[in-house]
């Protein structure tokens, strides 16, 4: 009884806890174990034949599927796609073989005979098994195996998952193999597995509390709900009421009294809100911004800015519905207006202000690439560090100057350099998010960043007069994947085809992955990148460039060895 209370109260901790962390496996692991403990504790009561088959057959759920479930949550943790039909293959013949178990009592497959003997308070129970109990023995090693082998191959190959999760996957793994050879062997009774479920549990809440934090998209979206500062309301695709948090109630008061699964047209107010903005992004998924204006309770005077933004709502890789966004943009809206109404009488006014004016632009550039970089699976400063690299290879160049550069060719591939990853905004959370490596499929929808970029660079530039800027900024961002001997992306340039603003990009995009740590690997020694770098010369990089490279090295070093500290 003292297992089954207990492997209840374990589960009730992970259902309270992580309800909104699930993971299908692990929950299965977690709803098994119970009812396995149960059958052990009717085992114990069991006074009668009938009692004690039925127990048994209890028992072995968690004996057959337990394993199972194990196994695939090895798979899922250490980022193993398993194909669906090998999946399928597995749960069938662990369905096959609690099948045998059912038929105990009835048919000599699991168990061939069954001796149930009463001496006053005691029972004595002797079983012969049958062919699919080592069956079931063959398939509890065949899965140990599979379990165990996978975790060294994970930690082996330097897969991107934390050690800390694959030591603690070993031990339910190595429990069970312990378990179950201990309680038929060692100790020869089955008392022993129910408190092996229990250290199991313990040991998969640890987990599940750690890939807790490892769930970016869930954490930030939490984060930012908390703040109070967001507004989020979900909507299908026919435009019914999904919910909304507080933020987006304060702002569209009609939302507190709309009800659940009614469409948002109905409501008089939000016909002239919610329905206006999603009926441009259904006719230009590219106008997914509007602006809504709110008096200020507090100053009646001034107004506030919320910047909309609507995307789709989806659930795996499908479209459910739609996402709207509301915060606060009232402060970036006054920096408009102030841009917008600008007019200056005095020249050398002009000139300071059109400098501050540059600045903030410069600003607005960055902070955008910034936004664009949080969403991926980097570490962050990687549009920093990029651009500092950029600049230290640049004034290399400029010492010899056999490229005759321009100040302003220099100055303006400097401040274009943050903005050669904004078409990674364009690339869905399920691939940009991905800790582990791309699929062929998923890849080829990572490469679309640069032909997005390029678009959303010319969408920010074209009303620049900065002619050079906007097509400096633009190969960068179009090109910086594109190789000396063809094999790059987008467009599978050579030579000298590819801008020399790109090619200087790519060396500079190329190292900071390198030395940098991701969360998928670590940082790479210098001597390590280096290796890399110089064998790229000639058929990655341009090899007229190399000089300059092995002239900044020293300065590049000393710039990653000062960001460590």
């Amino acid at each position: 009884m003292i297992p089954f209370i207990l492997s209840m109260l374990l589960t009730t901790v992970y259902v309270y806890k992580w309800q909104k962390h699930f993971e299908v496996n692990i929950t299965m692991i977690f709803a098994l174990i119970p009812v396995s403990n149960l059958g052990f504790w009717f085992e114990t009561m069991a006074r009668e034949k009938e009692g004690f088959l039925m127990a048994t057959k209890i028992e072995y759920i968690g004996g057959c599927f337990l394993i199972l479930f194990i196994n695939l949550s090895v798979f899922r943790l250490c980022n193993i796609n398993i194909k669906r039909w090998i999946r399928a293959i597995l749960f069938l013949s662990t369905v096959i073989v609690y099948g045998s178990v059912l038929t105990i009592g009835r048919y000599p497959l699991f168990y061939k005979a069954i001796s149930f003997n009463r001496i006053g308070d005691d029972v004595k129970i002797i079983k012969e098994y049958g062919f699919m109990h080592t069956v079931f023995y063959l398939m509890l090693m065949m899965f140990f195996a599979i379990g165990i082998g996978t975790i060294i191959y994970t930690y082996m190959l330097e897969k991107p998952v934390s050690r800390w999760i694959l030591l603690l996957l070993f031990l339910p793994e190595m429990l069970s193999i312990f378990a179950f050879a201990g309680s038929r062997f060692l100790f020869k009774t089955s008392e022993i597995l129910p408190y092996f479920y229990i250290v199991a549990q313990l040991v998969y809440l640890i987990i599940i509390r750690r890939m807790a934090l490892y769930d970016i998209i869930d954490t930030v979206i939490e984060s930012m709900a908390e703040t109070g500062e967001t507004g989020f309301i979900s909507l299908d695709m026919k435009h019914k009421y999904l919910g909304s948090n507080e933020t987006a109630q304060r702002i569209l008061p009609a939302l507190k009294k709309m009800p659940i699964d009614k469409r948002v047209e109905s409501n008089q107010e939000l016909r002239k809100t919610v329905c206006h903005w999603l009926k441009h992004f259904e006719n230009d998924n590219t106008s997914n911004q509007n602006l809504y204006i709110v008096r200020d309770k507090e100053n009646e005077n001034n107004n506030i800015i919320y910047m909309v933004d609507i995307n789709y709502l989806y659930y795996g890789s499908k479209k459910r519905g739609y996402q709207l966004i509301l915060r606060d943009d009232t402060k970036n809206q006054q920096y408009i207006n102030l841009l917008d109404n600008y007019n200056s009488q005095l020249e050398d006014e002009v000139e300071k202000k059109t400098a501050k004016i540059v600045e903030m632009h410069d600003n607005l550039i960055l902070s955008m690439a910034v936004v664009v970089e949080s969403r991926d699976n980097s570490t962050g400063g990687h549009v920093r560090r990029t651009s500092d690299v950029v600049r230290m290879l640049i004034d290399e160049i400029k010492k010899d100057n056999k490229f005759n550069l321009s100040d302003e060719f220099c100055r303006d591939l400097v401040k274009a350099a943050p903005m050669h990853d904004l078409g990674k905004i364009a690339v869905d959370d399920n691939v940009l998010k991905k800790p582990g490596r791309f699929t062929d499929e998923e890849f080829e929808k990572m490469k679309t960043h640069a032909a997005e970029g390029a678009k959303i660079v010319h969408e920010i530039l074209k009303d620049t007069d900065d002619e050079s800027f906007k097509k400096i900024a633009e190969n960068v961002a179009h090109y910086h994947h594109e190789r000396m001997d063809g094999s790059g992306y987008p467009e599978g340039l050579k030579g000298e085809e590819i801008p020399l603003e790109a090619r200087i990009m790519a060396i500079a995009d190329v190292y900071d992955a390198l030395v940098s740590k991701r969360v998928y690997k670590e940082s790479m020694s210098f001597e390590q990148a280096d290796k890399i770098m110089m064998e790229s010369m000639g058929n990655h990089f341009d090899k007229r460039l190399e000089e300059y490279y092995v002239n900044a090295r020293p300065k590049l070093e000393a710039y990653y060895s000062a960001e460590e500290k």
